[in-house]
């Protein structure tokens, strides 16, 4: 298999793009639960069927990069929004860097690294795959010059601790669901997600600067556009878990409908982790 991923990491992006297309649609067409979920969450989000149709290639999209993504060569890159990225440099603290599922979020630590790594290394979250082969890759295809890996673990999130205060910079997605304890319930699209509390603790470390990134995939190829914006809840996030995890949730929605059809619909956002309590139910409307 790392044959295989070493192999199309040589391809041209336009044909792994391609590639991608053709696997998204299969899937799409063949598992049924894959569909279900896929065009559920999508429902749930307000979206029409066609932007849900469209996020069908751009899932398979994401996939069939991954390889370039981690072993193959730079791809091109523009920037729009990176004088918030200058902005929080000029605090000379740590700065948090939050993307959701949306586009190719691979690529934003890495067009961080390149570019403003000399003074502000990068620290990137990431859950290790349960595949032998591919937790061995892992373990060194996303380490890059001024980028470094942290894994979901205590050890992992002492790490991601240390760089902040360092006055280095960390990476991770909130959108993805944590194992049980280690989140709470919030709304995300109207409906209650089991939401990480890390990145809210992050987020409240003293000086520490809120940025939200998101990396879109161009059509055809031509490469990814890195998009940067100020955090709406900067300076504002609540010290109350449940209420910190729904702001950061709002700013979530607020990247994805940026660019609802390279949002990964088909990821199980709304499970209910092994041993975790039920979200709570929605309130009775009045007679």
């Amino acid at each position: 298999m790392q044959s295989l991923f070493r192999a199309l990491s040589a391809l041209p992006l336009p044909l792994l793009h391609a590639l991608g297309w053709l696997a998204g649609w299969t899937t799409f067409l063949f598992s049924p639960r894959y569909r279900r979920r896929l065009l559920a969450n999508a429902k749930q989000a307000g979206l029409p069927l066609s932007t849900a149709l469209a996020s069908v290639a751009e899932s398979g999209k994401m996939l069939a990069e991954t390889p370039r993504m981690w072993l193959g060569r730079p791809t091109k890159l523009h920037w729009e929004g990176e004088t918030a990225v200058e902005e929080a440099l000029t605090h000379g603290s740590g700065v948090l860097f939050l993307t959701p599922h949306l586009g190719c979020f691979e690529i934003t630590a890495q067009a961080l690294a390149q570019r403003f790594g000399d003074r502000m290394p990068i620290t990137v979250l990431f859950r290790p795959s349960r595949q032998p082969w591919l937790r061995d890759l892992v373990a060194t295809a996303r380490e890059r010059p001024n980028l470094h890996t942290a894994p979901t673990t205590l050890a992992g999130v002492k790490q991601l601790i240390k760089a902040l205060k360092t006055r280095q910079a960390v990476g991770l997605l909130p959108d993805q669901v944590p194992p049980h304890g280690q989140g709470v319930w919030a709304p995300f699209f109207g409906r209650e997600a089991y939401t990480m509390t890390l990145s809210a603790r992050l987020a409240l470390t003293p000086g520490v600067q809120l940025v939200l990134i998101w990396g879109e995939r161009l059509s055809w190829g031509r490469g990814y556009r890195v998009h940067v914006r100020p955090c709406p809840v900067a300076g504002g996030l609540s010290k109350d878990p449940v209420v910190a995890a729904t702001q950061i949730n709002q700013a979530m929605e607020t990247l994805v409908r940026e660019c609802p059809a390279q949002y990964i619909w088909s990821y199980d956002r709304y499970k209910q982790p092994h041993g975790s309590a039920p979200p709570p139910a929605a309130p009775t409307p009045p007679d």
